[in-house]
């Protein structure tokens, strides 16, 4: 097997640039709202796991997190 490089052209890497740098508000829109679910939703999870209140919290993390991540995802999209 060879261990070849592969290199692209200088147009393609400009291309590239052009696209990302066009789609960087959505790519962090779509970033912010997935790390709020996360972050809302695992605090609900520890919440359950030291109070036993099983599902309750997560729920409600969950749900917190989506409305938080959705109103981050409007604010960025307005932009």
């Amino acid at each position: 097997m060879r261990n070849e490089r592969v290199s692209m052209g200088r147009d393609a890497v400009e291309s590239m640039q052009t696209h990302l740098g066009r789609e960087e508000p959505a790519i962090l829109a779509c970033y912010g709202l997935i790390g709020a679910i996360l972050l809302f939703g695992g605090a609900g999870w520890l919440t359950d796991h030291y109070l036993g209140t099983t599902p309750w919290c997560l729920l409600g993390g969950l749900v917190a997190g989506i409305c938080v991540g959705f109103s981050l995802l409007a604010l960025m999209l307005r932009r």
